[in-house]
């Protein structure tokens, strides 16, 4: 059962407040010093929410090739 949310209005680029614990804060800060270059967290964070995004939406069209498969 999925929650049904209600659609909000997003200009192109957007802020959010995003609340994260301390260690994720230095676990982030690690995998970014492993970068070359000075990446920031926002950037960082931008990454990892877009490799999310390509992930979900990957898995969902396996799952709807599957069903039309066995359709």
């Amino acid at each position: 059962m999925t929650t049904p949310f209600k659609p909000t209005t997003v200009r192109d680029l957007d802020r959010i407040n995003l609340r994260l614990s301390a260690e994720t804060f230095a676990q982030i800060d690690v995998a970014r010093a492993d970068r070359l270059g000075n990446i920031s967290r926002n950037t960082w964070i931008t990454e990892a929410v877009a490799e999310k995004l390509a992930r979900e939406t990957s898995a969902n069209d396996r799952r709807e090739e599957g069903r039309v498969a066995n359709g």
